[in-house]
């Protein structure tokens, strides 16, 4: 019998008011592998009184920012001890291959390391004052309490994006990860209790979105809500923060061109194509699921990235020699299928896949095929639309300006590629691509020195670099007149 994991709230580890019980199960074969305590409203009701007594009370806020730091330090030395466990918790719970987990730990670890490192870097500044005899000074203070929605697709990877940030700028937390990947976030919250964080900072609800995200959202004493999912619960999250005007933070996905020219390196170009879209079956914000191909090497790069495809080996995320694994769950494979049976409609090719695959060993987990859509053009939903799932549109352009208009014809704006051996015209082009990344002869790599995010529905701020930090920050001038005099005004 599995042993009910809990919450976590004002230094406890809880059942929920309700006694509710969530079953998790791995993607890879439907088998069940945890069962979670179901927050509710009451319960982050509790959560959030905890999390604004400390931080109104407690010692976190006031403490300096190096001793922050240090104990951030702590859990990115506990990520690194517990690295092997965490990828395996995180391979059951999303599917994804092993080696990709790995990597995601180490990134983990860099991330709590980076905040760490820049805690005490910014002590403020003076400022240049007009009035005599005065100082004028800019600080940084914690916004207050946070509430920290995270999504399924990569659950600590984006936890840590906030986490980090939030502790060393000094706020307190409350986290609702997604309520069928929560194993890696209670395992984190496991690591902050062993690393000395006090009682009430860090907490951690496990419901459903309607339920605690509404809560968080709604919240008179929730000063910030961080959010990393689709765009219509954004909106709803931007609506609800308007009760009490608190700041938002939203990363909402993208549906991400990757503008290949001829003058490419064709074999790289083909290569980074594949990974820039499959790693972890396609279910990345950032993946370059718009292929925008030069018309003078189409066919060509269709028909190397069609042989590659079919080279792909899904299955187990523990085997090995295993490249993909399954999507998340039965509704998420739904979902995909429809996407692709609409763009068969609407008159796109499918190349290779397009279906689930027939090998009776992947039955009972949540698989579908790699796929490349072709004849596709911009005013296709398929194109237009995020598929969240193992799928390539492609489609040609003529010219540099056809390329541009085609690649920022999207209400999304997160990022993009561009392969071109010409150093100018891929200056030239990524000036005027309207995406908060976008690379030059790669795609996805990412670092937490530099920042994250979108334009247009992609979101509202950025996570990761120094602008990560900001946003868990209010910005307050102080005057000090060291000789003040009466005015005799009245």
């Amino acid at each position: 019998m599995l042993t009910i994991k809990k919450q976590f709230i004002d230094g406890k580890w809880l059942f929920s008011e309700s006694n509710e019980v969530r079953t998790i199960i791995n993607p890879y074969n439907q088998e069940v592998i945890a069962e979670v305590t179901e927050s509710d409203r009451i319960d982050t009701k509790a959560a959030i009184k905890a999390a604004r007594n400390a931080f109104n009370h407690g010692e976190w806020p006031n403490m300096t920012a190096t001793e922050r730091g240090r104990i951030v330090h702590i859990i990115a030395d506990l990520i690194e001890r517990d690295k092997e466990e965490l990828a395996e918790l995180e391979s059951l719970d999303t599917g994804k291959t092993l080696e990709e987990s790995r990597w995601d730990m180490d990134d983990i670890a860099g991330v709590f390391r980076y905040y760490a490192e820049i805690a005490d870097k910014d002590g403020g500044k003076i400022i240049d004052s007009p009035i005599p005899n005065t100082i004028s000074k800019v600080v940084k203070e914690p916004i207050g309490v946070c509430g920290l929605i995270t999504p399924w697709n990569y659950p600590l990877l984006q936890a840590s994006w906030k986490l980090a940030p939030a502790l060393v700028a000094g706020n307190t937390f409350i986290m609702k990860p997604s309520e069928i990947t929560p194993l890696t976030s209670i395992k984190i919250f496991e690591l902050i209790e062993e690393a000395g964080v006090p009682a009430g900072v860090a907490n951690l609800v496990l419901g459903k979105g309607n339920t605690v995200g509404a809560e968080l959202s709604e919240s008179m004493d929730v000063d910030l809500i961080s959010f990393t999912g689709g765009v219509e619960t954004g909106k709803h999250i931007m609506q609800a923060a308007s009760v009490n005007v608190k700041k938002i933070a939203l990363e909402l996905g993208g549906k991400n061109p990757n503008i290949i020219f001829a003058d490419a390196d064709f074999e790289i170009a083909v290569d980074q194509a594949l990974n820039g879209v499959f790693f972890h079956a396609g279910q990345i914000c950032s993946a370059g699921t718009r292929l925008l191909v030069e018309e003078s090497i189409h066919d060509e790069f269709v028909d190397a990235l069609v042989a590659r495809v079919k080279k792909i080996k899904l299955g187990n995320g523990f085997d090995e020699s295993t490249q993909m694994g399954p999507l998340i769950s039965a509704e998420h494979l739904n979902k995909v299928s429809e996407y692709v049976e609409n763009g068969i409609k609407e008159g796109a090719t499918v190349a290779v896949g397009g279906k689930r695959p027939e090998d009776p060993d992947l039955q009972n987990g949540f698989f579908y095929l790699p796929t490349i859509f072709t004849n596709c053009t911009t005013d296709m939903d398929v194109v237009q639309d995020e598929a969240f799932g193992p799928v390539i549109t492609i489609e040609k352009f003529t010219t540099e300006e056809e390329a541009i208009q085609l690649a920022n014809d999207s209400i999304y704006g997160l990022s993009g590629g561009v392969w071109t051996n010409d150093i100018v015209k891929a200056e030239r082009c990524v000036a005027k691509m309207r995406m908060g990344t976008v690379w030059i002869n790669d795609f996805n790599s990412y670092f937490p020195h530099a920042p994250w995010g979108g334009f247009k529905q992609s979101g509202i701020g950025r996570e990761l670099g120094e602008l990560g930090l900001d946003e868990y920050t209010e910005t307050k001038h102080i005057m000090h007149n060291l000789k003040p005099e009466s005015m005799n005004w009245f």
